[in-house]
Parts: C-alpha cells; structure tokens; sequence
C-alpha cells in the first residue's frame, strides 16, 4: 500500500521542480524528502528519481504517480473536512498565513479568541507576501490565509479558492510635522508631484500599488528610501527623509511629528481571507474565519473612535 507521506514528498518535487523546494514547502529536512522518496521506490519497485546535474528529474513513472498523489491528496482532504463537519468539532491543525500588517494587526485577537475557545485547535501562523501565500494555500501548503489587495489594482484569484472580505482599510498620506501641507484636512494625490517617498521594498505588493498609482496621476515617483515595515515608514517620515502613504492597519504607533491626512481620490486596499473550497466544510476554517471578522470589527470600532487624523 502506498503511503500518504511518501507520496507527498513525491508530490511537493513535482510542483517545486527540486528535492530543496520541496523540502521548504513541506517544512522538512531534504535530506527527509530523498528518504521518502528512496522508500516510495522501494515501495512501487520503479526508479522515480534521476541525476540531472547537480539536481534531480522525474522519470516518466515518477510524474504518472505525483499526478495520482494530486488526486489521492485531494481526496483525502476532502475526508477530513468531511468527516470534521460530521463530527462538528473544531479540533486538528491550522497552518495560517498572513501578511505582516494584518499579522501584527488581526491575527493576535484573532488566534488568543480560538485558543481560548477551541483549545483542542492547534493553530501555526506563517507571515508571508500575498502572491506567495495564493500559492500555498492553492497547493494545500496552507489552509487559510489573510491577504490584501487594493481597490485600483485588484489580485487574481486562483480557481477553488473562497473568500471572506474582513475590511477595508484606507490608506493616508504620513508627511512630516513641518510641511506645508500638513495642516491640510485633504491632500490630491496631484499636490505631492515633487515629493520624495519612502516605499516598501521592489516586488512586493505594496511597493508596485504605490508606483502603479503615482504613474496614474502623472507623478513619476523619487523613492529615496525603501523599508518593509509601516513603522519604519513613520520613523523616516518623522526624519523629514519624504512622504509615505500609510494603510490605517500598519500605522500605529505614530510619532507624534508626523501628520496622518486622508488623499483625495480615497486609497484602499481591501483585506479578506481565502481557503480551498473543498476545505470549507472544516469547523476549523469557519471558527477561523468568524474569529477574523469579529477582530476586523473591533479594528473599524477603534477607528471610528480616533481623534482627527491631522492632530498628529
């Protein structure tokens, strides 16, 4: 009989293209990965492995049965979320992906709820990039994550995946104390032409939105500073370094000679989770999800309650 884990391995060498990939999809060694496969070939009497250079190939019986181990993975956890639906408890474990601000700003209330709710939820959290995470969950790497994309430039969503949307979250401009704008109670996105800006880093989701939007009101972009975390954003702000535009989720805490001023036209991004389909019967996912949207109501109670956004 063919075993469930070796045929996983097999699996993640198919869609990653290399014993090492594999490996860091499926949160093991390499060296478990080649073992695995050393035992499936043991186990089907066929060679499923071959010396490619300094890498690996699938032989033509290797990549017959991954594509039978897509179906019998597929199957399989298709039981599961069955038979935890029958069971109704929310109980196993939950590999959760989420990007960093929504990692630091939701999914704590969200994960100490199902702890305390659900202590038989084994929950491991992942911060990853939204293009990387619609991978994961995808190929079954993760359950469910926590993405975002904005509302002028919308992400692909693969086939077989369900979405919840948790919030909208608008974003701001962060200028220093010292602007002349700062006192403004609005600003056009056109007022900023000549402004340096600070960004996250190339490639990442964030950073392409920012470009995407300065080019499409005519301001070719200086980015004199680039940093991955909002909080570092301010800090350079607060330096008088540039300008920053900030989503209301990542901007706590905020110096206090930094101004935070709604743009005209409105910048949002919206965030919302995603789960296979064929998943969604699991207890897990839905206590999951509710749990999401009730701490994403909490996030919108507490901005509704701020001061104005210009008192900095």
């Amino acid at each position: 009989m063919l075993d469930l884990n070796r045929l996983k391995a097999l699996h993640a060498v198919h869609v990653y293209g290399s014993v090492g990939a594999a490996a860091d999809a499926l949160m093991v060694t390499p060296s478990a990965v080649s073992q695995q496969l050393a035992k499936l070939e043991r186990e089907t009497g066929a060679r499923l492995i071959e010396r490619n250079g300094r890498g690996v190939r699938l032989t033509d019986a290797a990549g017959l049965l991954a594509e039978h181990a897509e179906r019998i993975l597929a199957l399989v956890e298709t039981a599961e979320a069955d038979f935890e639906a029958l069971r109704g408890e929310v109980v196993g474990r939950l590999n959760v992906g989420a990007f960093p601000t929504a990692a630091r700003g939701l999914m704590p209330p969200a994960l100490t709820e199902l702890r305390q709710r659900h202590p038989d939820l084994w929950m491991q959290l992942y911060e990853r990039e939204p293009e990387r995470m619609l991978r994961e969950v995808a190929r079954g790497e993760l359950d469910l994550v926590v993405v975002q994309d904005w509302l002028n430039r919308p992400m692909a969503i693969p086939d077989g995946l369900s979405r919840k949307t948790l919030i909208d979250d608008i974003a701001d401009v962060a200028v220093p104390l010292d602007h002349p704008l700062a006192g403004n109670k609005e600003i056009e996105l056109s007022a900023l032409r000549d402004e340096r800006w600070i960004a996250s880093s190339p490639g990442t989701i964030c950073h392409d939105w920012l470009v995407f939007t300065l080019r499409a009101a005519q301001i070719e972009p200086e980015i004199a500073y680039m940093a991955d975390e909002y909080p570092t954003h301010l800090a350079l702000v607060a330096a008088g370094l540039g300008c920053s535009i900030v989503p209301r989720l990542g901007r706590d805490p905020v110096p206090d000679n930094v101004r935070l001023i709604p743009l005209r036209p409105r910048q949002t991004r919206r965030i919302y989770a995603l789960w296979r389909t064929d998943a969604a019967r699991r207890p897990a996912i839905r206590a999951t999800v509710e749990a999401l949207v009730r701490a994403s109501a909490t996030q919108e109670n507490a901005w509704a309650s701020e001061p104005e956004l210009t008192v900095g």
